[in-house]
């Protein structure tokens, strides 16, 4: 497991009140908790977004910071509220006041990877479970929060660009074929986003050639829950890319087309940030 739970690159100058995130990239899985898993090395890492990070490694240079977890999803979901614990995994936990994501596995410490397939063989320790949450979840989300605060007080407001992959073969079977977004923006249904943000992230999505959909099959989680809060100029958007336009899903690897979708989104992450500079001097005036 990685000595520090996230990796923060920050630009030279902040220039633009906007904050991007990978909270589900995180592949440093270790030893001890390879040992502690029923799944192999490949289906283990089938819920992570696998290479988003590198996707979004041009993002400095735009003047922009870059949060990137590097402990995985499947040991610590970044994109989950610290109390939502799984009484099927977790010891001493109540079942009462679980959600649906909780109940299907997918809480702050996942019970299982894609397509249902349990990580563990019995449950963990409540105390494994505290430790995970102080050591993991609260550093990056401190971090995030302190990120999102400086943009505030330079800026006079914040946006959070949330950035995840999506399986292919779930979104083309939910959909005609052919026809099946390859970017999906989440904003709550208007909960975390103004609808100039809203609105804008997906025209430029469309503009740059992709299929683009909102809110479905993808609204946003915590992430977007804890800090969007539009009235208060704080916007956070939850963009999910197919992970088929940049990688080889079975194999687990990047293909040919990873450096040419890298620019596609570093292209679109330079017009978020020229939106949102674009907004605060509207909002000035």
């Amino acid at each position: 497991m990685s000595d520090t739970p996230f990796r923060l690159v920050r630009p030279e100058r902040c220039a633009a009140p906007l904050v991007v995130a990978s909270p589900h990239s995180g592949r440093a899985y270790g030893g001890a908790f390879m040992a502690s898993t029923v799944l192999d090395e490949r289906r283990i890492r089938s819920s992570e977004d696998a290479y988003v990070d590198l996707l979004l490694e041009r993002v400095p240079d735009l003047g922009v910071p870059l949060l990137a977890a590097e402990v995985p999803r499947a040991f610590v979901d970044l994109n989950r509220a610290e109390c939502e614990l799984d009484p099927a995994l977790v010891l001493g936990v109540d079942r009462r006041g679980t959600n649906p994501r909780v109940t299907s596995g997918l809480g702050v410490i996942p019970r299982v990877v894609a397509q249902g397939r349990a990580i563990y063989a019995g449950k963990i320790p409540r105390e494994e479970a505290a430790r995970r949450i102080r050591e993991v979840w609260h550093p990056y989300h401190g971090q995030l929060a302190a990120l999102m605060d400086e943009a505030a007080a330079v800026h006079g407001q914040a946006v959070l660009l949330d950035v995840h992959s999506m399986p292919h073969e779930a979104i083309e079977s939910a959909a005609p074929r052919g026809r099946a977004p390859e970017v999906v923006i989440g904003d709550r249904f208007g909960a975390s986003a103004g609808a100039w943000l809203s609105e804008g992230v997906e025209a430029i999505f469309a503009d740059l050639g992709l299929r683009v959909a909102r809110n479905a099959p993808f609204a946003g989680a915590y992430v977007c829950q804890a800090y969007g809060r539009p009235e208060r100029g704080r916007h956070a958007i939850q963009i999910e890319i197919d992970r088929a336009l940049y990688m080889d899903e079975a194999a687990l690897r990047p293909s040919a087309d990873f450096d040419a979708v890298c620019g596609l989104v570093t292209e679109a992450v330079r017009r978020v940030r020229d939106l949102a500079v674009g907004e605060r001097r509207i909002a000035a005036e």
